[in-house]
């Protein structure tokens, strides 16, 4: 890896799960920067595609490993991004224990990583630790109405005992840790198969398939499009002092699912019909997040609008779905695998 710009040594970040949908798109935004970036990803949920095309940059290497086990890096780091954990509900629920782990030792180990290096470390938390809210829309303050036992609680609980782990690394003085709660973020690169509700709706579309809507539709959600997120992540990562708290990163703007719907029957032109299935358990009715504090000590908002980034990722699925013959990609074997596995994971815990 090319260690230098004219006799000065390149900042160097490692990105855990770097080959997911965000991860990636944060590795390009790094290389672009003019970083050294180590991507480490396990591929469960990451993709090869997303990286490739910085395969051969002099700038980047990738690590396959997996956070849950310890990681050691023999070149200095400056920061340490991690968003290495599954985000989608089908999938995060496939391998419920694996997803604790990843979430609780993952970010352990990838502290102590930072540790060890003075690396500053920024977690990628997420607007399920509010869970089902009871405030809206929810400021940083808000503790949450989250089921601690039911299906979601892997990814939920995880990423609130993930957050705990920062907290305490960063009072005891030993990481500059640093927190940013995701709101829903769509764009280039989300796979159709995994059960986030754009990339599902423009996948059904794409195909004139009818639109599944869950409930009677009129839940809201708020949707970031991937480059605003990314910025924002940057920005959380070097801004000083520490915000010394989380920090919401995703878009004011609140749509129901009806609307989202209509949005993305419009945006394919697809005469696609709307059928309308039970609530999952635990799912939120509103979710929203107020921004005042990556406003104020960002200076950060996002500037892509639904509508506009909708085009840019509907047209991106349907590159991809030309690209792939237009055959719906099955669920990982690594995901099944990880299934079969995480029952001895369990064990050895």
């Amino acid at each position: 890896m090319d260690a230098s710009v004219r006799g000065r040594r390149v900042r160097t970040v490692l990105v855990a799960g770097g080959a997911g949908f965000v991860g990636s798109h944060l590795c390009d935004a790094l290389i672009a920067e003019g970083a050294s970036v180590i991507c480490v990803d396990s591929f469960v949920t990451g993709r090869r595609a997303n990286v490739a095309p910085l395969d051969n940059h002099p700038r980047f290497r990738l690590i396959e490993h997996d956070v849950s086990e310890s990681l050691a890096i023999d070149e200095e780091l400056d920061e340490i991004f991690n968003l290495a954990c599954a985000a989608s509900p089908p999938r995060y629920q496939a391998a419920p224990v694996h997803t604790m782990m990843t979430s609780v030792v993952g970010t352990a180990n990838l502290l102590t990583l930072a540790e060890e290096h003075g690396a500053h470390f920024l977690q990628a938390s997420t607007s399920e630790v509010y869970g089902d809210p009871e405030q809206h829309p929810q400021r940083e303050d808000y503790r949450g109405n989250v089921n601690c036992t039911g299906p979601r609680a892997c990814y939920d609980e995880g990423k609130r005992a993930a957050e705990a782990l920062c907290f305490d690394f960063l009072r005891l003085g030993r990481v500059d840790a640093r927190v940013a709660r995701i709101f829903n973020t769509y764009g280039p690169r989300m796979q159709p198969d995994d059960g986030r509700i754009i990339s599902t709706f423009i996948y059904q579309a794409l195909g004139g398939r009818p639109l599944t809507v869950y409930g009677d539709g009129e839940q809201t959600r708020s949707f970031c499009f991937v480059s605003d997120l990314v910025e924002g992540l940057l920005r959380l990562m070097r801004v000083e002092p520490n915000p010394g708290a989380p920090v919401n990163l995703g878009n004011p703007g609140e749509f129901t699912v009806n609307e989202l719907a209509r949005l993305v029957r419009d945006g394919t032109g697809s005469p696609s019909s709307v059928v309308y299935l039970p609530l999952p358990e635990d799912d939120p009715l509103r979710r929203r997040p107020d921004i005042g504090r990556a406003r104020d000590v960002l200076g950060w908002e996002p500037v892509v609008p639904l509508t506009e980034g909708l085009d840019l990722t509907i047209d991106w699925f349907r590159v991809s779905a030309r690209a792939n013959g237009d055959k719906r990609r099955r669920q990982p074997r690594r995901l099944k695998e990880r299934v079969q596995q995480s029952n001895e994971t369990q064990r050895t815990i």
